[in-house]
């Protein structure tokens, strides 16, 4: 049984996720210690507790150590069913995290699958559901890894009560490596303001400074008041959509932080990105290292990998024969390149 560190790298939640996605598609039992080791509250939260129960769930795995606040969990996967599937988190934590949880696994499943999952769609420490929508799941198609999300009922930490949808097709036969290294030029920029019981103006004031730094048209532009909300909550999404890729960077709204502030900070966000002249952003880099493991390796490049990425590089070679390897190109501009060593999952 392979241990994990789950104080390594960032020694967050990332590790206990990637470790549980891998043990599944490869079938390979494992224990992490010292979960969230990294964190001010260490061990397991309630978005993790679900995130082991959708995993324990969909492969029926014998789980020991799967409590709140625990730091040591052992997982022992079955064969994994596609199925129909709701998991609820039951607070603000992330529905996103806990469908990249399972996503990988019930694509190589014989079987279609759908998964509703509530709880977070608008998180400030996950990817919020638009990303998942706009930037990754297109990339998965590319790769020949089928889904679509649908977004039922947003929800803003820290009410949670959102909702979303998830239709996974089988892709045994359709897969292939992905090689992203150049993002082309940009075909088009747009802003959309989503405000929940908060009063509109916010959503506009962030969408003015964003218009005004890029040029953006009124079309461009999109406010949503989200009707019934389910508690307040303010994001900002700025999408570039490029020939060969789209990126999506998002602000959230805080307590006593301007609108203004906010849609500063995702501008700066889209810049650093555009000046890379990598075809990834940092976010999109993260994410895209689990699909490469099921598809056969790949190669993309993106600006200066997160130590959150250096972080997932450990398990996923400790799981798979596979060598991750970064090289630095022109100014901040990097080429991450996985390898397969043995034979894809």
């Amino acid at each position: 049984m392979l241990t994990i560190d789950g104080s390594m790298g960032e020694g967050g939640g990332q590790i206990l996720r990637t470790s549980l996605a891998l043990s599944l598609v490869t079938q390979e039992p494992f224990r992490i210690q010292r979960i969230r080791a990294g964190r001010k509250k260490p061990g397991l939260r309630r978005q993790h507790l679900t995130a082991i129960k959708a995993a324990q769930t969909i492969a029926k795995a014998r789980v020991t150590g799967a409590d709140l606040g625990s730091q040591q969990i052992t997982f022992e996967p079955g064969a994994v069913s596609a199925g129909d599937y709701l998991f609820d988190v039951g607070t603000a934590g992330s529905t996103t995290l806990v469908l990249q949880t399972v996503l990988l696994a019930l694509l190589l499943a014989p079987a279609e699958s759908r998964l509703v999952l509530r709880g977070g769609t608008h998180n400030p420490a996950a990817p919020p559901f638009e990303f998942i929508h706009k930037a990754y799941l297109p990339l998965l198609a590319r790769m020949g890894l089928q889904a679509t999300a649908s977004l039922l009922r947003p929800g803003f930490y820290p009410a949670g009560g959102g909702e979303i949808e998830v239709h996974i097709q089988p892709s045994r036969g359709s897969r292939r490596p992905l090689v992203l290294t150049e993002r082309g030029a940009v075909r088009q920029i747009r802003a959309k303001a989503m405000v929940s019981a908060l009063p509109g103006h916010i959503g506009q004031r962030e969408l003015k400074v964003i218009g005004r730094a890029f040029d953006l048209s009124p079309e461009e532009l999109d406010l949503v008041e989200v009707a019934q909300p389910s508690g307040p909550g303010n994001a900002v999404h700025l999408e570039v959509v490029c020939q060969h890729v789209t990126e999506l960077f998002t602000g959230f709204g805080e307590r006593g932080v301007p609108a203004e502030r906010v849609a500063s900070h995702v501008i700066d966000q889209a810049r650093s990105y555009l000046e890379s002249n990598g075809a990834v952003g940092p976010h999109l880099a993260d994410q895209l290292l689990l699909p490469m493991v099921i598809t056969g390796g790949g190669t993309f490049t993106t600006s200066t990998p997160t130590r959150h990425t250096l972080t997932n590089f450990q398990p996923i070679e400790q799981f798979c024969r596979i060598q991750v390897d970064v090289r630095p190109l022109e100014g901040e501009r990097h080429r991450i390149d996985l390898e397969m060593r043995g034979e894809t999952p």
